[in-house]
């Protein structure tokens, strides 16, 4: 139990590790756990509210919400989402992490960090997920309406690779539930705040590389980490990157990833 918690860096409660004891075949109930843990002095750290950085007062065109809130996806690469947060560093500087993740298994196909707030952090992000994905065309893309999400330059990228554009509705942080929740968990288990730009980028790439996407258990997804996921449902005969034709796969076809009632909706926005 004191190695399940050290091993998440005292990011772990009593669920998770229940979960790692089991699949390490240890017989034990959670009640036992949560009680072993209380003795211990062992408690996992608490999340805490951030305020948002959405930059939303802008004169370009907002997209529709066609996400509207169907935070799942069918297979991989058919639904992502977008957004950035704040970290401070220091006494008073500041650094943003932009991310997009995907809903189908919750991983972080993308991310970046910059001093600055702007479309560049955010593109560089999406550049890491469309790298490291090669979506087909028909992918949705949700974020909020943040002027770097809005800015043409983001939207020329989306435009480019076929990516649908959906957008929260205006200071309505529910409709980006995910992402929001994904932040929570990065401050409340790595920090809020970090000595230098060099320690946060450091502690950010081990948490989303190395923890967040390859081990943390999330419950979503069955208490499994999100490559987990990916390696279970590849297992069963769907891989995950089976999109790449340079691997050898044929292209899909492309029905739309959307019902009938988001295709209407995105006939009447056009």
């Amino acid at each position: 139990m004191r190695a399940s918690f050290d091993g998440s860096r005292q990011r772990y409660g009593s669920p998770r590790i229940h979960e790692d004891l089991i699949e390490q075949e240890e017989r034990t109930s959670r009640k036992r756990v949560i009680r072993l843990m209380q003795e211990d002095g062992l408690e996992a750290r608490a999340r805490k509210r951030f305020k948002a950085t959405t930059m939303s007062d802008h004169d370009q065109p907002v997209a529709a919400n066609l996400l509207d809130r169907r935070f799942e996806a069918p297979g991989p690469n058919q639904r992502w989402v977008g957004d950035t947060t704040e970290f401070v560093i220091g006494g008073s500087g500041k650094l943003y992490l932009a991310a997009v993740l995907d809903l189908f298994s919750r991983f972080v196909v993308g991310w970046a960090v910059s001093a600055v707030n702007d479309r560049h952090v955010t593109i560089k992000a999406l550049d890491m997920a469309l790298k490291r994905r090669c979506p087909d065309v028909g992918l949705l893309h949700h974020s909020d309406q943040g002027c770097t999400y809005a800015s043409e330059d983001y939207q020329a990228v989306l435009e480019t690779h076929g990516i649908t554009c959906s957008m929260s509705r205006r200071g309505n942080c529910y409709d980006n539930a995910v992402m929001e929740s994904f932040f929570s968990s990065v401050k409340s288990e790595v920090a809020d705040r970090f000595d230098s730009c060099g320690e946060a980028k450091m502690e950010l790439f081990d948490y989303i590389e190395v923890f967040y996407n390859q081990r943390r258990r999330h419950s979503t997804l069955g208490q499994i980490s999100p490559a987990a996921y990916e390696r279970r449902t590849r297992a069963e005969g769907m891989d995950a990157m089976e999109n790449r034709i340079d691997r050898g796969f044929p292209p899909r076809p492309h029905p739309s990833v959307f019902s009938g009632k988001e295709e209407r909706r995105t006939t009447q926005t056009a």
